[in-house]
Formats: structure tokens, C-alpha cells, sequence
């Protein structure tokens, strides 16, 4: 099957259709439906905080993909892609979000003239998999988090909020109704269409599915996106190689060394694998001593951290750097 769009959640598509000026409208839209704002609440306008949003990139990172804007209140937006879960993604996003609001003040400026931050995230994985007795996600595909008291459930301190979008709790085996469906059915299948489904024929989705369509791409654009959606492929790939070769090399020392004991040195060496393979999907050399040192390290807590900062660091240097 030919594709006739491109994926959305792709850092050069994201951002070319929620980072740029022209297609601001769009980004009102998404920020209206996942905020649930209705009538005289609704947002109108944005501006974005930066003049540019789509950074040529080079480095191909996979995580993170952000377009900050602010409203006619003040109020701040960071609008987030997450592509592929890493350790410490909750925490991340707890923090981009309180350095925005942190930010917004200089040196001598007053705190009443702080706005709030609104942290909007999409992901393309599940975060919060808990189900009940019924077996349905105890957290649903939209979710709105900010301070409650916990004695009387009052709610306040509002200055930083956060909003959640997990793609995979959509169920695709109904027709989407809400607009939160829409976006969430746009995000997850685009890239499959051949065509604009009734469903999104209206806008701003039907316009959405125009700025993705690939004959619309210029010539960069295009590139960038091959190569990113080839890191992507190569990420995946490699992490479950690499895990299954952990697998197979720890029951192979379980046998000699105990089954305990080799699954561990297993689990050490598929993650081991794992960051050699995102550093070298990323471009990242990684000399033989620092090969040397990342495959001899047994610490599985250390090599997950490792592994999460492993789609960001600048070199492997820095990345082992204490």
C-alpha cells in the first residue's frame, strides 16, 4: 500500500503543522479540544514564544517534540510529542514544565507577574497502564492533572497544570465521535490513510491531513523525514534485539551459573546493547574504551539511566560523565 500522508508524530511534521504561523489555527484547535474548552472559555489566538519552531535537526533525536506558545491571558503552553518511552519521561515533564514557568521572570521582575503553564503531552505509548476489575484503564486516554488539598479535595495552587494524551488507549475499532477521538484517531492513523476519511473530512482535521500529505512536502522537509522515521525504525529494532539477545545470553549463564544470577547478568547486557545501539542510530561514535566500559557494567539501575539519557546526550562522554 502506497502511504499518501505523513506521520504526524515525527518531530519536521509536528511542528510544521502546530510551530508555524500559518497553521497557528490548528494548534488553537488542539489546545482547545485537549483542554476541553467550550464557548467564551475557548482559546482564540496564540503567539509563540519563539520565532522559529522547526530547528534544522541533525542530531535525530527521539523523544521530545515541543512548541511552546502563550494565550491573550499569559497563560503558557508547552505542547509535547513523546514518541518512544524512556525512564524518567514523567519527571521530564514535570520539570520542562516548571522551568517554564520559572523562566518567565528575570532578575528583579515581581512574582505576581508570573503566568501560568500548561504542560499538554502526547504520547505514543501507554504511561499509565493500571486497569480496574473490568479491565479498563484507571487513567483514560485524556487526563488532566493539578494540586488538590488532600484532606477536603480542594483545588488550587493551579500555576502549573499538566494534560495527557496516550494515543494507544484509543480504541480504533469504533468510530471516533469527540473531538478528543479525532485528534487522537488523526495522530494514530494518518500515516495509513489513502485517503481523507469521512470521519476527519471536516475541519481542522481535514486541513491537518493536507499540511501532512507527502506531495506537500518541500524537498528538506521530505529528507528530514526519512531520516528520522529510519532512526526511529533502527531505535526499535535495536532495543529489542538487543533484548533479545540479553534473554538468550542470560538463560545461557543461567544454566552454568544459576538461573537467578544469569538472568541479571542478561538483563545487564541487553541494556548494555541497547545504549551502543541508540548512541550508533544516533550518529554518536563510541570509542572501544567506552564500548569496553558500557558492555562490562552490571549495574541495572545505572544502565537505565543511561539508556534513558542515551536519545539526548551530546556525546558518550558526557553520558558516562559522573
Amino acid at each position: 500500500m502506497k502511504t499518501v500522508f505523513a506521520d504526524p508524530k515525527t518531530d519536521v511534521i509536528f511542528k510544521k503543522l502546530f510551530g508555524q504561523k500559518a497553521h497557528q489555527h490548528l494548534l488553537v484547535e488542539l489546545l482547545n479540544s485537549l483542554l476541553e474548552l467550550e464557548g467564551k472559555h475557548r482559546i482564540v489566538d496564540v503567539e509563540y514564544l519563539t520565532p522559529e519552531q522547526v530547528p534544522p535537526r541533525h542530531d535525530l533525536k527521539l523523544s521530545m517534540l515541543d512548541v511552546k506558545c502563550t494565550d491573550a491571558s499569559g497563560t503558557h503552553y508547552v505542547v509535547e510529542m513523546q514518541v518512544i518511552a524512556v525512564e524518567g519521561f514523567q519527571k521530564r515533564v514535570v520539570y520542562n514544565a516548571c522551568k517554564a514557568y520559572v523562566l518567565q521572570l528575570g532578575a528583579g521582575d515581581d512574582y505576581p507577574q508570573l503566568s501560568g503553564v500548561i504542560a499538554v503531552t502526547l504520547c505514543n505509548f501507554v504511561l499509565w497502564p493500571q486497569t480496574d476489575d473490568s479491565g479498563r484503564y484507571k487513567v483514560p486516554m485524556l487526563s488532566r492533572w493539578h494540586m488538590q488539598e488532600q484532606h477536603g479535595g480542594e483545588r488550587g495552587l493551579n500555576e502549573v497544570q499538566y494534560v495527557f494524551l496516550e494515543l494507544p488507549k484509543y480504541q480504533a475499532d469504533h468510530k471516533p465521535k469527540t473531538t478528543v477521538e479525532k485528534w487522537a484517531y488523526f495522530f494514530r492513523e494518518a500515516r495509513s490513510l489513502e485517503r481523507i476519511p469521512e470521519v476527519l473530512a471536516e475541519s481542522p482535521y481535514a486541513e491537518a491531513l493536507e499540511v501532512t500529505r507527502k506531495a506537500n512536502l518541500s524537498e528538506d522537509e521530505w529528507q528530514a523525514y526519512d531520516r528520522e522515521k529510519i532512526a526511529e525504525q533502527d531505535f526499535r529494532g535495536g532495543l529489542s534485539l538487543a533484548e533479545k539477545r540479553g534473554e538468550e545470553r542470560g538463560e545461557k549463564r543461567g544454566e552454568k551459573r544459576g538461573l537467578a544470577k544469569g538472568r541479571k547478568e542478561g538483563v545487564a547486557l541487553g541494556l548494555a546493547q541497547a545504549i551502543l545501539t541508540v548512541l550508533k542510530a544516533r550518529g554518536i561514535a563510541v570509542g572501544k574504551r567506552l564500548q569496553a566500559k558500557i558492555l562490562a557494567t552490571t549495574d541495572a539501575k545505572l544502565l537505565s539511566t543511561w539508556l534513558a539519557q542515551a536519545s539526548t546526550t551530546e556525546s558518550a562522554e558526557a553520558l558516562l560523565s559522573p
